[in-house]
Order: structure tokens, then C-alpha cells, then sequence
């Protein structure tokens, strides 16, 4: 039997930085972040005002992330006041069809999620 090429990222080795990316894309606020600049272009206060809950410092937070892992791209006009856009870069854009999915499933399933949570707190 042939044994397969080590890859030469392994998110299952501790220090691997494949590991800091899976954090990045599975944290809810990229998740989130990323399914709303589907669209195109968004402004920041559009942003905050979309994703319900997020802080002005978690949302400047994580488009900086975001923007440093080349999935998100910063474009400030030269305008007077100054207007900051954010939208995802092609890299950025190629995660669209998996955080769907995962979105999808997630609504899809709440119920029974909800449901075994439901008679999981009831046993306590």
C-alpha cells in the first residue's frame, strides 16, 4: 500500500499556521462578516448595523484580520469626511460557498439542536 505525502500544511500538527486560519474562518463573527459583504462593497456602520450584536471593536477587530489574511479589502476614498469601504477579495470570495453552506445547515437544523439542548438541561 502506498502511504500518502505528508501535506504541507497540517491542521492537525499544534503549530501548524493552517490551525490560526481555521480559528480566523470559524470564528462567528468572520462568518457572518464574510456572508454580508457577499454583495459587494459595504461600508462600516452598514456592517455593524447588519450583523446584529457585533461591537464597534470586535467589527474593527476582525475586518483587521480579516484585511491581514487577504480576504478582505480596505479601500479608503479620498473624500471629505473620508469613506471607508470593505469587500472581499477574490481569495475572500472563494469562502462564500462554504460559510453558506455552513450557515445553511446551521438554520436548517436548529430545531433538533435545539431540541436535544432542550432535554439536555432538563436532565440537570
Amino acid at each position: 500500500m502506498q502511504s500518502l505525502a505528508p501535506l504541507p500544511y497540517d491542521p492537525y500538527a499544534r503549530e501548524c499556521p493552517s490551525r490560526r486560519l481555521l480559528d480566523r474562518i470559524g470564528d462567528r463573527w468572520t462568518v457572518l462578516l464574510i456572508t454580508a459583504l457577499e454583495d459587494g462593497p459595504r461600508r462600516f456602520s452598514e456592517l455593524l448595523r447588519t450583523v446584529d450584536g457585533i461591537s464597534q471593536k470586535m467589527l474593527t477587530q476582525t475586518l483587521r484580520a480579516l484585511e491581514a489574511d487577504g480576504l478582505v479589502l480596505r479601500t479608503v476614498h479620498p473624500e471629505i469626511p473620508p469613506r471607508v469601504e470593505y469587500e472581499l477579495t477574490e481569495l475572500g470570495r472563494s469562502l462564500l460557498e462554504p460559510l453558506g453552506a455552513l450557515i445553511s445547515w446551521a438554520t436548517e437544523h436548529m430545531g433538533e439542536v435545539q431540541t436535544s439542548r432542550d432535554a439536555r438541561s432538563a436532565i440537570a
